[in-house]
């Protein structure tokens, strides 16, 4: 069984345990996350191997920014709001929306953005540092099992875009907020 088909069975495992009916799966995105949708329940579900995702800081601050009233996708409320474990992956049930047609206009996706950042100041949660997250995508990039859908010439175009980024990060001078104590 792959990676993928043991994440996919990991998170209609947990929608289940809620008698949430996960037919089908369908992959909405599969990198170092796989993002499914289960149907016919509309549940939208992020699941990761278990110490390489972020998932229990995502259902933290989803929980903050959407009780701030922030434009965020709240945790399905059919489910308890936490992250479950399963078969070595770490599974978290979000609301499902379908995708908006037409989309946004950039007005109206300008001030959800001014809205969020708004809300972002408000809360106080610990962060990891945005130079760990770069760190973590030059680990992604590096390593074919993590990013198996990357084509060997996007491979090699993305493992150098990481470090330019964090030089150029450093040499503006710009402080990572999570390193202010």
């Amino acid at each position: 069984m792959t990676d993928v088909a043991r994440a996919i069975a990991a998170a209609t495992s947990v929608a289940a345990s809620f008698d949430l009916p996960a037919n089908d799966a369908i992959v909405l995105h599969n990198s170092n996350k796989l993002a499914l949708r289960l149907a016919p329940s509309d549940v939208f579900a992020r699941v990761a191997p278990v110490g390489q995702e972020v998932a229990q800081f995502e259902v933290d601050l989803a929980q903050r920014l959407t009780a701030v009233g922030c434009p965020v996708c709240p945790l399905e409320p059919r489910a308890d709001p936490r992250v479950y474990t399963r078969d070595g992956f770490a599974v978290t049930l979000w609301t499902y929306y379908e995708p908006v047609t037409p989309h946004a206009s950039p007005v109206d996706y300008a001030k959800a953005l001014e809205q969020l950042h708004a809300g972002m100041r408000e809360v106080d949660v610990p962060s990891p540092r945005f130079t760990d997250r770069i760190t973590e995508a030059e680990e992604v990039v590096a390593e074919p099992d993590r990013s198996p859908e990357l084509t060997d010439a996007d491979r090699v175009f993305l493992s150098g875009r990481p470090a330019s980024l964090r030089r150029a990060i450093d040499d503006c001078g710009a402080v990572d907020p999570s390193a202010i104590a």
